[in-house]
């Protein structure tokens, strides 16, 4: 689910909490103590290697040079830590030897705090262009007339300063270099997802606990993130959504409280060491009447077919389609319509709470071991009620592997 869109719906509380509110929370939650004790970072080891793997990408695909702005990617293969704005910073790794970073003058201290591999800085001013010092570090290494994959999500007006400066250049993709690498999680970074949903499932069977009858999403939430952070994990996003709203899968801006015999369908996670978690947990306030518990049952089902369809080889989209056939086999859809499952069964997994590839009708990637993948096929009845259960899985050599187990039944929802 989009963090954006339950972030502005939800009524989320609590969210992005810093270390000092992250201690606070510890202090004011009895009973709940850290549990990342034993969280390893990313070493820089593993960071030159993953910049490795991705040299030996370009060079089999005939690249010169990746161009990566500020975000997962930049923090995935340097650990640098950094804001995207209208002042440019960026990392350009060359087909070989150490990579560029790029930064404003008065930046570079605080960007050289992160950065954990060996690498060139070099600056611009604030009345320079910074394609100039790029296009000078890659004429000097006599890569500026090759392939440039620049990244999916890599801004407009960066690609196209750096090819006015670069004539010679031909630039194009650089997706199949930055998921080549990125898609298939290493055991450390698997050791630090699995932490993370570890401290979820613990924070929800806590905030499940403490459910009130008149509740908002906004308190339920509250306790949630504070529950997060006393347990080591950093907040990311707690939506909660009641009743109808649970029946839309990013909620309503309607007023909502806890009410007796109602649905509450809860879509949290968090991070550790930059990697996250993403679990939805779905119960009802008081006894759930037969249609809740029919519908609950058929979720519960459309997880467990996902989970039986995801083997080595087989292309992400046979998942989606696997469920929905199921559902249909129900009355729902046909295929995204409603009452039914109106969005993909599952996305990718890791530094971002979305990253490819997804569980989505028509997506040919084959599973392979190492890949991460949200398992959701909820079910929403507009004007009733909705039902998401979700837990990740990382692929192994023997098939997937729950990062969190679904819950055994609507009268158990925590496990």
């Amino acid at each position: 689910m989009s963090v954006n869109r339950r972030a502005m719906l939800a009524g989320v509380a609590g969210l992005g909490l810093s270390a000092a509110a992250g201690g606070m929370a510890a202090a004011q939650v009895e009973g709940l103590t850290r549990m990342t004790a034993g969280a390893v970072p990313i070493s820089q080891a593993e960071r030159l290697a993953r910049v490795a793997k991705a040299q030996s990408l370009m060079k089999a695909q005939g690249l010169s040079a990746v161009v990566i702005e500020p975000g997962a990617s930049l923090t995935y293969f340097t650990g640098v830590q950094w804001r995207r704005s209208e002042r440019v910073t960026a990392a350009v790794i060359p087909v070989e030897g150490d990579l560029l970073i790029i930064t404003p003058f008065f930046e570079e201290p605080s960007v050289r705090e992160s950065l954990a591999v060996p690498g060139e800085v070099r600056t611009w001013q604030e009345d320079e262009d910074p394609a100039g010092p790029v296009a000078d570090w890659l004429k000097a290494r006599k890569l500026a007339s090759g392939k440039i994959g620049v990244e999916e999500s890599v801004r407009f007006f960066v690609s196209d300063g750096l090819a006015r400066r670069l004539p010679n250049a031909t630039f194009v993709p650089g997706a199949p270099v930055i998921r080549g690498c990125r898609m298939i999680k290493s055991p450390a970074e698997l050791a630090l997802m699995q932490i993370a949903a570890d401290v979820t499932i613990a924070a929800y069977r806590y905030t499940h606990s403490k459910v009130e009858r008149g509740m908002r999403p906004s308190d339920i939430g509250a306790i949630m993130s504070k529950a997060t952070a006393a347990l080591g994990g950093k907040p990311e996003f707690s939506m909660v959504l009641l009743g109808e709203a649970a029946a839309y899968p990013h909620g309503s801006g309607k007023p909502q409280e806890v009410r007796d015999r109602e649905v509450v369908l809860m879509d949290c996670g968090c991070t550790v060491e930059g990697y996250q978690s993403d679990i939805s947990r779905t119960f009802v306030f008081g006894e759930p009447t037969a249609e809740q518990r029919k519908v609950w049952g058929e979720v519960a089902r459309g997880q467990q077919i996902a989970f039986e369809t995801a083997k080595v080889g087989t292309a992400a989209g046979a998942v989606d389609d696997a469920v929905r056939r199921y559902y249909e086999s129900l009355g729902y859809g046909p295929r995204y319509g409603l009452p039914g499952l109106s969005h993909r069964t599952g996305h990718g997994i890791g530094l971002e709470g979305h990253e490819p590839i997804n569980f989505v009708h028509g997506e040919a990637t084959k599973l392979a071991p190492g890949m991460c993948l949200s398992n959701e096929p909820g079910l929403y009845l507009p004007g009733k009620f909705g039902v998401r259960l979700e837990d990740c899985i990382h692929m192994t050599d023997a098939g997937p592997k729950w990062f969190s187990k679904p819950p055994p039944s609507i009268d158990n929802p925590m496990g």
